[in-house]
């Protein structure tokens, strides 16, 4: 590991960025490097103009995605070499294009998980759509994490290190079982523990595996954000109030995202939260009638984990 390397991981470490975050910003600095054929602190101004154009024009990335690497460069300059020179950050893009998300039908979700290749990825897919879990959240889920006596779902360190508890219907808490029982390998910490040996305690599945669940059975292109904004959007237009959902969602700010406002408007009324928000659990996945995944009906042992 280089000097640079190092430095620029201290700084990251040392303001507490998630490592998945890490990873991207080291990444993308690697990315710059190789382009030009020079370490990176031997570039400048120029040379950044020149990269945000290929990332553009040549690449034709997506504006957020030129927006979050130009971030990540720009934490280098600044945080890693001190630099300060105006030119190095004034690259905004002028003109964002606004597009309306993706968002599926209950048929829709109900033909995804249907066409789920496996068992594993098919219960990927329904935790997604009935919890509206980001993908690393739902890599990082625990048996323990699931309370059948509360039933309550437990994520702990979500975005920005946040911890909820989110609604465990009986119709999941039956998947869920389901799932466990029908598993030749039991899962003994992480409800997706993954398939490589590794010495010492089980770990969880990475969120590629969340990404790979996501890429079968339709033609719309489908991430696992994507279930996240249909299960918003989908309570939404049953009835559920936003300071409810935002509590679902683990978001800082009452108007959610635009996605979820697509059919009532972009305002956002405080109101009040009912005290059996998560008491009476009701999620969009009890809104679809055969999504449920089809395992084996032959007689199990009760699973050993919390969700007995």
């Amino acid at each position: 590991m280089t000097e640079l390397r190092q430095r620029m991981l201290e700084e990251l470490q040392r303001r507490n960025f998630a490592p998945s975050t890490i990873r991207y910003y080291v990444r993308t600095v690697r990315d710059f490097a190789a382009y030009f054929h020079k370490p990176p602190d031997q570039l400048g101004a120029e040379e950044l103009r020149q990269f945000q154009l290929h990332m553009l024009r040549d690449k034709k990335l997506a504006t957020g995605t030129v927006e979050n690497r130009m971030t990540a460069l720009h934490f280098f300059f600044k945080k890693v070499l001190r630099r300060h020179d105006p030119e190095l950050y004034d690259m905004q893009l002028t003109r964002v294009p606004k597009k309306l998300p993706v968002v599926l039908s209950p048929e829709e979700v109900e033909k995804l998980i249907a066409a789920a290749p496996n068992l594993r990825y098919r219960m990927i897919l329904v935790l997604l759509y009935a919890t509206g879990l980001r993908r690393a959240e739902a890599s990082r889920v625990k048996i323990s994490d699931i309370d059948s006596q509360r039933m309550v779902i437990h994520v702990h360190e979500g975005k920005n290190s946040r911890d909820r508890e989110l609604p465990l219907t009986p119709k999941l808490l039956e998947a869920l079982r389901a799932y466990w029982r029908a598993c030749k390998v039991k899962p003994k910490v992480y409800l997706f523990p993954t398939r490589c040996k590794t010495a010492g305690e089980e770990q969880p599945v990475t969120d590629k595996a969340v990404w790979h669940a996501c890429r079968a059975g339709l033609s719309k292109r489908l991430g696992p954000h994507t279930l996240r904004r249909t299960f918003a959007t989908h309570l939404i237009e049953s009835g559920t109030d936003l300071p409810t959902l935002q509590l679902l969602m683990g978001t800082k700010s009452c108007k959610i995202r635009p996605y979820t406002c697509t059919s009532l408007g972009d305002t956002c009324t405080p109101l009040r939260i009912p005290s059996n928000a998560l008491t009476s659990p009701v999620t969009s996945y009890d809104f679809i009638g055969s999504a449920r995944p089809s395992y084996p009906t032959s007689a199990w042992p009760r699973p050993a984990g919390r969700f007995r």
